[in-house]
């Protein structure tokens, strides 16, 4: 009895692993004709799951992409060729107009290295005079150019130039003995002749190159104060040789101006004389000057 029943049980087994065995024999058979259908269906993008697809090691397209044609031309250049000239060089450059237009539309470039005045003098309501201590320049007569505003061109003009003492003459008891060899007989230090300047220059710059070129003595100081060059001596002879109220003064055209030579700016024709006062100006017909509101 226990012989059969072993047998059944050796058949049971046999027959189960025979079962398994069938089923494993066919089920690799059964997998590969489906899995040539799963990867054709996960190789189209299109269909392939977000999950399924692994991530790209090459850079995003869209921070890495190329600048195209409009970028390129929006990144500003800094090239003076595309800057517009301004409003007056365009004028200046541009062709002169025939016809009523011309004149009216052309501007003027011959005025280019004139000299700038102020248009009138600035003068402080509480002391009656300007920066520089000047009083109103009487009606008519030329205002005063500061030095450090005139523009000196290479324009060449002529103006009369002379240097005397005269005075001296009839005061030689006031004159210190050391320099009456200095006085020439006929008080004449430079006779009055044409010299040349350029457009812009002042009485003192005149003055100071011929001095220079005909080697006569000249000693000057610069006043800030009156923002000109004081002339202290011409020819060896300094204010006070000849008494308390004597130096030198200047006059351009018979007129003796109340600012500084370095301001006065010359104009073509114009006569300058450098004369010697024994009596603040009196003896030589400046009655301005007399009174004590002048300087040279």
């Amino acid at each position: 009895m226990r012989l059969t029943k072993n047998k059944i049980i050796t058949a049971v087994i046999i027959t189960t692993v025979l079962v398994i065995a069938f089923f494993n024999s066919g089920m690799p058979r059964q997998q590969a004709d489906q899995m040539p259908n799963i990867a054709l269906e996960t190789s189209n993008p299109a269909l392939a799951a977000p999950a399924v697809t692994e991530p790209s090691s090459e850079p995003s397209p869209v921070p890495t992409a190329t600048p195209d044609a409009s970028s390129t031309t929006q990144t500003p250049v800094a090239s003076p060729t595309v800057v517009s000239p301004p409003a007056s060089t365009q004028a200046v450059e541009t062709p002169a107009k025939s016809g009523k237009d011309a004149d009216s539309r052309q501007p003027d470039l011959t005025k280019t290295n004139e000299p700038i005045a102020s248009p009138a003098m600035e003068i402080d309501p509480t002391t009656g005079k300007d920066p520089y201590l000047t009083d109103p320049v009487p009606e008519g007569k030329p205002l005063p150019i500061e030095p450090q505003h005139a523009k000196i061109s290479d324009k060449q003009m002529t103006v009369t130039l002379s240097v005397s003492c005269l005075t001296i003459l009839t005061n030689m008891k006031l004159l210190h003995p050391e320099k009456v060899e200095l006085v020439p007989k006929d008080g004449i230090i430079y006779k009055a002749q044409q010299v040349t300047f350029y457009e812009g220059e002042s009485v003192f710059n005149v003055l100071q190159r011929e001095m220079k070129k005909n080697k006569i003595h000249m000693e000057f100081v610069n006043t800030p104060m009156y923002n000109s060059a004081y002339i202290e001596g011409i020819h060896n002879l300094y204010e006070f040789d000849c008494g308390e109220l004597s130096g030198w003064m200047y006059k351009v055209n018979g007129w003796f101006p109340n600012y500084g030579a370095s301001r006065y700016q010359l104009k073509q024709g114009d006569v300058i004389e450098w004369v010697y006062t024994c009596d603040l100006g009196r003896d030589v017909g400046d009655t301005y000057n007399s009174t004590g509101g002048g300087k040279q």
